[in-house]
């Protein structure tokens, strides 16, 4: 076991699985209207390996952790790929011909 003092520099990045009771969907179907899941907490996630639910201020850190690795892959996928080859030069500005402007050589 490792000696620390005070809190660690990075949030742990905690394995989550949909709640089975409500299947990810954070509420239960009632006699006649749906009701919050007491399993998860009413969010839809518990632990991986125990199927446990998460506290509320761990949850809310590991939902965030979750979304913001998510908007990264959204704005990578986003972004164009690079050209690569001959068809760099058509694509970019190199400002070597008149007036600044690209100068292809042909």
């Amino acid at each position: 076991m490792k000696k620390s003092h005070g809190p660690a520099f990075r949030a742990a990045r905690i394995e989550l699985a949909k709640c089975p009771a409500c299947r990810g969907c954070a509420v239960t179907q009632g006699v006649f209207h749906e009701l919050p899941c007491l399993q998860c907490n009413a969010s839809g996630w518990v632990l991986a390996d125990t199927g446990d639910a998460l506290p509320l201020e761990v949850l809310v850190t590991q939902l965030s952790i979750r979304l913001q690795n998510a908007d990264r892959q959204i704005e990578q996928m986003r972004r164009p790929a690079p050209a690569h080859g001959p068809a760099a030069q058509y694509t970019q500005n190199n400002r070597r011909g008149a007036g600044g402007s690209n100068y292809t050589g042909d």
